[in-house]
């Protein structure tokens, strides 16, 4: 547990630190091994009202900080990285860009049923041939009266599946670059045209739901375009902004799961007789994990603390999660080792944070990304 947090945080991180050890734990690698995402935790998460942690009352949220979220998305993940992943995405991704750039009507429509946990959200900016450069876009949105038109292929779109509403990222104007990208609210139960065509397999977090989505003459009304046109881009980067934040504490949850998973087993097993524990090449990987992930937390709160005080966070989010996204893979394939054999098996727990570290040095900008980002940041 921190102790440096503020009382109310602590509470609900204890109050999640509850449910996920009596609720999450017990099933976290059955979803996996069956590839179902869990919607019984969600409708759980939502009973305590975590659904909409960074969102206002007004809007059906818990009306907490950004430094709640994260501290809540760490203690998911320090249990699950699917649930995290499925969670940090629905909240960070479809439902905060709403709360920020919407509508009044958008914000009561389609932001508080996210909110209030009777609904998941989604994003969808990625493309098959896109890649890093997301904003080399091929999805269009056309202008049909007092319609859009939207086509296109949507790649890696997380909840697309479970999703009550996608904020798609389209072109309105071709040629404009940056200036000419909107994004839209896609209701993807009622909009005719809306196509998930793959659920992917992958290498670890296969209890939240990856997908490729087709767009085929999609229509929407006009009261569906989020902001003005050729503010999708610009509206992109502030919801990485706070995305990354969300990605740092998910990945800091997933090293301390790891963390605490090779502790365990390094002070019970023995050999030679005595726990591994007191070997020195086995102490010192714990400790350097105890390490790790201490300098992961600390970004990690000191980017979420400046985006509450509404400091410019670019920086300071990029490195948090390139250095929280680097340290869980590294905790965790030291858990796997000290582990031994048994740390290559689905009956112990780091294999999977294993598998699913890898995700966070490549979801929300790769580690290659954020050194680029960094390096525009500090003017080189």
């Amino acid at each position: 547990m921190d102790f440096t947090l503020p009382d109310e945080h602590r509470m609900i991180q204890e109050v999640v630190r509850d449910f996920c050890e009596a609720e999450l734990e017990p099933i976290a690698q059955d979803i996996e091994d069956e590839h179902r995402f869990p919607e019984e935790i969600f409708e759980e998460l939502a009973d305590l009202d975590l659904m909409g942690v960074p969102v206002p009352e007004e809007y059906g949220g818990a009306g907490g900080d950004y430094l709640m979220y994260a501290v809540v998305a760490e203690e998911l993940g320090r249990v699950s990285g699917s649930v995290g992943l499925s969670y940090v995405a629905h909240t960070s991704l479809g439902l905060m860009p709403i709360v920020k750039f919407g509508t009044e009507e958008q914000k009561e429509k389609w932001a508080r049923p996210l909110a209030e946990g009777e609904g998941m959200g989604s994003w969808a900016l990625t493309e098959p041939s896109s890649g890093s450069d997301a904003s080399d876009m091929d999805t269009m949105a056309e202008k049909d009266g007092d319609e859009y038109v939207i086509n296109g292929t949507k790649q890696f779109i997380t909840n697309a599946t479970v999703a009550n509403s996608v904020l798609v990222k389209a072109v309105t104007e071709p040629g404009a670059g940056y200036d000419g990208i909107s994004t839209f609210i896609v209701d993807p139960e009622n909009d005719d045209g809306f196509e998930v065509s793959t659920v992917w397999d992958k290498m670890g977090l296969n209890a939240s739901p990856t997908c490729e989505i087709q767009l085929d003459d999609v229509r929407v009304p006009e009261e569906r375009l989020l902001g003005e046109e050729g503010e999708g881009w610009n509206q992109t980067k502030k919801t990485l902004d706070g995305g990354r934040i969300s990605i740092a504490a998910l990945s800091t949850g997933l090293g301390v799961g790891a963390f605490e998973a090779a502790r365990q087993y390094a002070t019970e097993r023995e050999q030679f007789g005595s726990p591994i524990s007191k070997f020195d090449a086995v102490r010192d990987m714990v400790v350097s994990m105890d390490r790790k992930i201490e300098r992961a937390r600390l970004l990690t709160h000191k980017a979420a603390t400046m985006y509450d005080n509404g400091e410019d966070v670019t920086r300071i989010s990029s490195l948090a999660k390139l250095d929280a996204s680097e340290i869980c893979r590294e905790i965790a394939e030291d858990a796997v080792q000290v582990h031994g054999g048994y740390g290559y098996t689905t009956d112990f727990a780091p294999q999977r944070f294993y598998r699913d570290a890898k995700l966070m040095e490549i979801g929300e900008g790769t580690s290659e990304i954020q050194h680029l980002v960094l390096g525009r940041e500090l003017g080189l």
